[in-house]
């Protein structure tokens, strides 16, 4: 059984995965609490459901690109099992981790998109390091949600000193909701000459900030 907040179909709103026809398996539960969470309501709640069911409501959907999210997915031990289960039914598969378990057990058929916390987090000291040790170049995506320009000069500490561009996919630099100017992030982004992708976040752009389930 896994304990599961909501399984939906929309389009996927960030990653280089970005706009494409995507189901969201959104997990409950995370240890973390970071500043500027907007998924907070995942945090407790949920229903229990098999993950036989789980895998029926995703064929149902007829997408073959899945997420598995949160929360933080890979809380839940059982997590690991739907992933297996699903990259055996040939679904391409993106797990949404926050950086503060190990991916070491995930299915390697399955690509991670691991989120490394800054200090306006509040939650930079929990990352697991290992994890960016594991990231492979051509699956794995990085990314860093940058709300001040002391998050944006850690980021680039991070990227240099763990040389994440020869280990991830894409690096992407995304902007904290409301918390930082667009023009200011574009503007160090461009001037960095680092190989980082700064994404918004399509689908609060399309539906809003506060609506769930899409």
């Amino acid at each position: 059984m896994l304990r599961i907040t909501e399984i939906f179909r929309s389009i996927q709103g960030e990653s280089t995965h970005a706009g494409r026809p995507c189901t969201f398996v959104r997990l409950t539960g995370c240890p973390m609490r970071c500043v500027w969470c907007d998924s907070e309501y995942t945090f407790s709640g949920g229903e229990h459901v098999s993950i036989d069911d789980v895998l029926q409501q995703v064929r149902d959907f007829g997408c073959k690109l899945v997420e598995v999210t949160g929360g933080e997915p890979l809380a839940q031990k059982e997590a690991h099992t739907l992933i297996r289960r699903l990259c055996d039914e040939g679904f391409e598969v993106l797990i949404e981790t926050g950086g503060y378990f190990s991916t070491e057990a995930v299915d390697e058929r399955a690509a991670i998109i691991l989120d490394v916390k800054c200090p306006a987090s509040a939650e930079a000291t929990r990352n697991h390091w290992p994890n960016l040790d594991r990231l492979r170049a051509g699956q794995d995506e990085v990314k860093f949600v940058i709300a001040d320009r002391g998050d944006w000069d850690y980021a680039v500490d991070v990227i240099k000193r763990c040389e994440l561009e020869k280990r991830a996919r894409a690096i992407l630099i995304s902007p904290a909701w409301n918390e930082i100017e667009l023009k200011d992030l574009a503007d160090w982004v461009a001037a960095s000459g680092l190989k980082v992708r700064m994404q918004l976040q399509l689908h609060k752009y399309i539906w809003g900030p506060d609506v769930t389930g899409v």
